[in-house]
């Protein structure tokens, strides 16, 4: 194992951050947990520096990128309405002023309610979670405990599928905007998965599996750029003109993948339970800590 481990930390730096943006391509729009498993393939690769913190979250606007591009439609039938000052003061008046407002109008609204909690907590507690958490050890604890509970989540479900309301995105409300919010404000605890947090958040507040999964990708482009602006402003000074290279290398490499498991989710979600993706979480996490328990990989270098 030392052995390979060497082979990987030696590696081209170039070649790392392919690897990690295919990576974060992979995992992003899964509910797996892509900033865990950047930190787990980070620490095997000797890539956790504080630039690689920075790293993990910037390439994740390339992963965004691909929500953008492949719902443009969509996001461009909403910008007009949200720049009314109309709308605005329309979508926070009673249910009643709401229900005259067209789908498009309501769109851009609702993600700003739903990015409302985690941008909040984010701030205040952000800088003590990476400093406290960031860590391959806490993300395998995080990974198992969170299987576990889409298990749960998901056998709920199945038993009372009438308690099913909103079956599209065009049924959200603010207050159940409001409560993705707040689910996926526990995505700031690496290992936890910022679309499982939304996803099975969903599904307890009433969503379809594929409304809450399609809610969860409109939730993460103001989300991850917000988080992306934020983390390379604060760490600018330790960025350095040669690292521009690594940043594009892994935030185009995310936007390819990323293109494709998105259109391979939808599909997947309409047909199929999460259970699969619960079960990968827990084996992964449990891997992790009995390489750990049992002294096969070091990790103690990633804390």
């Amino acid at each position: 194992m030392d052995d390979i481990l060497l082979a990987l930390r030696a590696l081209p730096v170039e070649f790392k951050a392919l690897i990690l943006g295919v990576v974060e391509g992979l995992t992003e729009f899964l509910p797996v947990s892509s900033t865990g498993h950047l930190i787990i393939v980070g620490a095997f690769l000797g890539f956790d520096d504080e630039r690689a913190k920075v790293f993990d979250i910037a390439i994740q606007t390339g992963a965004v990128s691909s929500i953008l591009w492949l719902y443009r439609k969509r996001f461009a039938a909403a910008l007009g309405p949200a720049l009314s000052p109309h709308v605005w003061w329309t979508f926070f008046q009673s249910e009643q002023h709401r229900a005259g407002l067209s789908a498009a109008e309501r769109f851009l609204p609702n993600l700003f309610l739903a990015f409302l909690p985690a941008a909040f907590l984010g701030l205040l507690f952000g800088g003590l979670i990476k400093a406290q958490l960031f860590n391959p050890i806490w993300v395998a604890f995080a990974l198992v405990l969170g299987g576990f509970i889409i298990l749960w989540v998901e056998r709920a479900q199945a038993r009372a599928p009438e308690k099913i309301r909103i079956a599209s995105v065009d049924d959200v409300g603010p207050m159940d905007a409001l409560k993705i919010g707040f689910a996926q404000a526990f995505a700031l605890i690496p290992g936890t998965s910022r679309s499982g947090a939304t996803i099975i958040g969903g599904m307890l507040f009433g969503f379809s599996r594929q409304a809450a999964t399609e809610f969860s990708f409109f939730l993460a482009v103001p989300t991850l750029f917000a988080a992306a602006a934020y983390s390379v402003a604060r760490q600018w000074d330790a960025l350095h003109v040669e690292d521009f290279g690594l940043f594009l290398i892994g935030t185009a490499s995310s936007f390819v993948v990323a293109l494709l498991v998105v259109r391979w989710l939808l599909r997947f979600v309409s047909t199929h339970s999460l259970n699969g993706f619960a079960y990968y979480r827990i084996g992964f996490g449990v891997l992790v800590l009995i390489s750990w328990q049992f002294g096969w990989v070091d990790w103690s270098s990633a804390d």
